[in-house]
């Protein structure tokens, strides 16, 4: 017998088992509530992209300034 095909076989029976035996939970999500956990989501996932940017420009300021800075120091040193 196969190792995985039998794991695969104990995933199915437990989860069919877990929906056959589950109690309800007499819970009712509304339009609005599920319209509130989207706009949460999609706040995160735009402040996360903003932040990234951030971070990412400033690290791109700070290796072109030193490359920069080099260039300059080259440029003195090959005039002198």
């Amino acid at each position: 017998m196969n190792f995985c095909n039998f794991n695969k076989k104990k995933i199915i029976i437990l989860a069919l088992l877990i929906f056959i035996i589950s109690n309800p939970a007499y819970a009712y999500l509304d339009p609005g509530t599920g319209s509130i956990i989207i706009t949460a989501i999609l706040g995160f996932v735009a402040a996360a992209i903003t932040t990234l940017n951030i971070w990412w420009q400033k690290i791109k300021i700070f290796f072109l300034s030193t490359k920069k800075s080099d260039n300059k120091k080259d440029e003195e040193n090959t005039l002198k």
